[in-house]
């Protein structure tokens, strides 16, 4: 093969685990990596159609994913589905902890204590449990091992609009990375992708058609993201071309956020 053939973006051989697989993000980045070649674990709770939507476009190409239901709060769950998944495909290279989920809007002063400790429980407690379990599968990835935390742009705004404990599960989530980073070196590496607006079901649900038109207005790049871009990024992130990049985080906000 001419050297200009070849791709430091390519997954064939590998195995990724995509939590939250059944729409957006998740779907997208799912796809994204099969496309590349990775054997895929769609991870789903509640949009079984979705999953099942992933993983037929994924078949239907020619590639391999599997379906893998649970609650990742639940530790015998989130246990389960890595072992399913490494028992499905031999292996395990790649975990995109993407699932996540703001919940409800309310101010700190007005936060229910349930609310707070939920926050946590499905936003970093689920990606702690999936982690731990995967660690042991990521580290004999022949050193392409790589972990995936999706974070906000919320964690930068401190959470408008009542989204302050998702925030600040998120920001633990970032620093939960970092933590990683420095344990898992030289053999396994982990990033975040912090997504700006993303034109998703999610913001059909928590943003009203204006608040989605102001942050249109708000981002230099005069529109929201697709969940595509954003898996752009996670296969960035999950192949050799980030070969040296660990403890960090890819901003992608068209321009909202600038560091």
């Amino acid at each position: 093969m001419s050297p200009f053939q070849q791709t430091r973006f390519e997954l064939t051989g590998r195995a990724a685990l995509v939590t939250g697989a059944g729409g957006g993000i998740g779907q997208a980045a799912a796809l994204t990596l099969a496309q590349a070649g990775a054997i895929v674990g769609i991870h789903f709770l509640s949009n079984e159609d979705g999953a099942r939507a992933t993983l037929a476009q994924i078949e239907t190409a020619g590639g391999r994913g599997v379906l893998l239901p649970g609650d990742l709060t639940v530790e015998s769950d989130a246990n389960r589905i890595v072992d399913d998944f490494v028992a499905f495909a031999g292996r395990l290279d790649v975990l995109f902890n993407n699932a996540g989920n703001p919940l409800t809007r309310s101010s700190i002063e007005q936060c229910p204590t349930d609310l707070w400790m939920q926050a946590f429980s499905v936003n970093v407690h689920s990606a702690f449990l999936v982690t731990r379990r995967a660690i042991p599968h990521l580290k004999n990835a022949a050193g392409h091992g790589s972990i995936i935390n999706n974070l906000s742009l919320s964690v930068q705004t401190g959470g408008s609009g009542g989204a302050g404990p998702y925030a600040a599960a998120k920001g633990a989530l970032q620093v939960f990375t970092r933590t990683l980073s420095r344990e898992l070196a030289p053999l396994v590496r982990a990033n975040c992708i912090m997504p700006g607006v993303v034109e998703t079901r999610h913001h059909e649900i928590f943003s009203t058609p204006e608040k989605m038109a102001d942050y249109r207005r708000q981002t230099p790049l005069a529109r929201n993201s697709t969940s595509d871009e954003i898996a752009q990024a996670v296969l960035y992130l999950a192949s050799d071309a980030s070969s040296f990049m660990t403890g960090g985080v890819i901003d992608l906000n068209g321009g909202r956020f600038l560091r």
